[in-house]
């Protein structure tokens, strides 16, 4: 398999001069770690103040990793990446919500985004988190098998209601719809609900997509039976395949409750297991279809070569690829140019609300091993080609 991710005038062809400079000065900022502590307690203490400091947020982190405040907000964003063969994902990033008024505001949103990406051919995508519909705790509460008291009962039917209206808009507009995974002692609950959904909405195709996170060394096994239920039941499974967002916090709670970790022993277990679920998506794509959510190199040249061995297309619409905005257009720009179907999430909301959202990707950056500095060193080479130029 030739490797293509090392083109930085394919992967950097969106970026001007100028915004360039910004990646360059943001990842060089996110690549020291106390520098990350500080700036996130100066942002956090300057928002809750009140202090009139959207403007300088919207203008560096907020412009690199989101898409603009609003559906119509993103679209020059995304005609701009879609005309180089990179579709997008709207998602709608305010997190930390608790009452059924805010919770069926986002069931509004979401259906607003629904009839929104249907005219937009370069919108495959829809997507949601569980806790975005429901409280945490409640997920929580189910997942334990704790019984709910009436009160629960009535909240959790409003959950599943909400998952119903959406799933069933999304079949309706023939859109597919991703659904995020959260913490894991949430995680089985809401597993619970996207199960209900594929069994109803993914007959003929795979409508609904639920979320494995791979840093968890269970997931391959919950794939292998829902593999076997859906047999039973004649559904498709639709899949988007990550590592995880959560590792520290998973292993800190695991240590404070003396129970075993859920989390991989290590990053090659991490990365075996990833890649081990590939391949056996791979092995029966009949029944499956699967987005493909890594920064990781190595992960995207596998199924590269896993689809150039079966004989399969490189848009065959079963297969995605998928990246964050703002991270790895090294990967996305340069697979979209060798005709593989490519998608970034595109955050999106007001500046404020989507802070924690933006707070955690330059956490996440910060504690990657290697990530941060693959992004610079690509950053470099492209100015210096500019340069030279």
């Amino acid at each position: 398999m030739d490797k293509i991710f090392n083109n930085t005038q394919v992967a950097f062809q969106l970026k001007s001069d100028s915004e360039l400079e910004r990646a360059y000065f943001l990842f060089r900022m996110i690549a020291n770690e106390p520098l990350v502590r500080i700036g996130t307690a100066v942002t956090n203490f300057a928002i809750k103040a009140h202090l009139p400091v959207d403007g300088l947020i919207r203008a560096t982190v907020f412009d690199h990793f989101c898409g603009g405040v609003s559906e119509l907000d993103c679209m020059p964003v995304i005609d701009k990446m879609y005309e180089a063969g990179v579709s997008s994902v709207l998602d709608y990033s305010v997190e930390g919500k608790e009452s059924d008024r805010q919770f069926d505001d986002v069931v509004a949103r979401t259906l607003k985004i629904l009839d929104f990406v249907k005219e937009k051919d370069a919108i495959p995508f829809a997507v949601f988190k569980p806790t975005a519909v429901g409280r945490f705790d409640l997920y929580k509460k189910v997942s334990s098998g704790e019984a709910l008291n009436e009160e629960e009962i009535n909240e959790w039917n409003r959950v599943k209601k909400r998952y119903e209206v959406i799933c069933k808009k999304a079949y309706e507009l023939e859109i597919s719809l991703l659904i995020d995974s959260e913490e894991s002692w949430m995680q089985d609950a809401a597993d619970e609900l996207c199960e209900l959904m594929m069994k109803k909405y993914n007959k003929e195709r795979a409508v609904v997509y639920n979320t494995l996170q791979l840093y968890r060394w269970d997931r391959l096994d919950y794939l292998k039976a829902l593999h076997q239920k859906a047999r039973e039941e004649k559904f498709v499974i639709g899949m988007k395949l990550v590592r995880g967002a959560y590792m520290e916090k998973e292993n800190a709670r695991a240590k404070e409750k003396n129970y075993p970790t859920p989390i991989c022993a290590s990053k090659k277990d991490t990365d075996d297991n990833f890649n081990a679920t590939v391949h056996y998506m791979m092995e029966h794509l009949e029944e499956m279809a699967v987005f493909l959510g890594t920064h990781n190199e190595d992960s995207s040249y596998l199924l590269m070569d896993l689809m150039a061995q079966k004989g399969i297309e490189q848009n065959d619409p079963r297969i995605w690829f998928g990246q964050l905005y703002g991270m790895s257009d090294h990967i996305s720009f340069n697979l979209a140019g060798n005709g593989y179907n490519v998608a970034k999430y595109l955050p999106f909301g007001p500046v404020r609300d989507v802070m924690p959202y933006l707070i955690r990707r330059a956490e996440e950056n910060t504690s990657v091993a290697g990530q941060t500095t693959r992004e610079l060193s690509l950053l470099t080479e492209e100015r210096r080609r500019r340069k030279l130029n």
